[in-house]
């Protein structure tokens, strides 16, 4: 079986990979808070994108990350906020000020080496 992360930077990476995550649920039968609606018999496919808790909860493989707060608060407030796990949203605490040199070499290198030093953005779930 293939398994497959997804990440999603930035705004617009957070907010496409959003829909694509309530879409992936609607296909596969997930409610929002990550429980099976039908249990499925010989059908698994969904374990390509998901991975099943010892509570039997569906969290998607993805991470999301941006350099402020904002677009990542609308994913945790958002209706599907129970279908992911706390540590797979990461968020800076300022924006880029629409500077790709300030975005990419100062604030995303420092706020991911910060999540990689201590084991936060490990694929557990692989």
């Amino acid at each position: 079986m293939r398994e497959c992360i997804s990440i999603h930077l930035g705004q617009a990476g957070i907010q496409t990979g959003n829909q694509c995550w309530e879409l992936y649920c609607l296909e596969h039968g997930i409610e929002k808070d990550g429980t099976m609606l039908h249990a499925k018999e010989a059908d698994d496919s969904f374990c390509t994108f998901f991975s099943e808790t010892s509570g039997g909860k569906h969290v998607p493989r993805a991470v999301f990350v941006d350099l402020e707060p904002t677009v990542c608060d609308e994913v945790r407030a958002g209706p599907y906020k129970a279908l992911y796990h706390p540590e797979q949203i990461i968020n800076g605490k300022e924006g880029a000020l629409c500077s790709f040199f300030i975005s990419l070499f100062v604030v995303f290198i420092d706020l991911f080496v910060g999540y990689t030093a201590n084991g936060r953005l490990k694929p557990r779930f692989c």
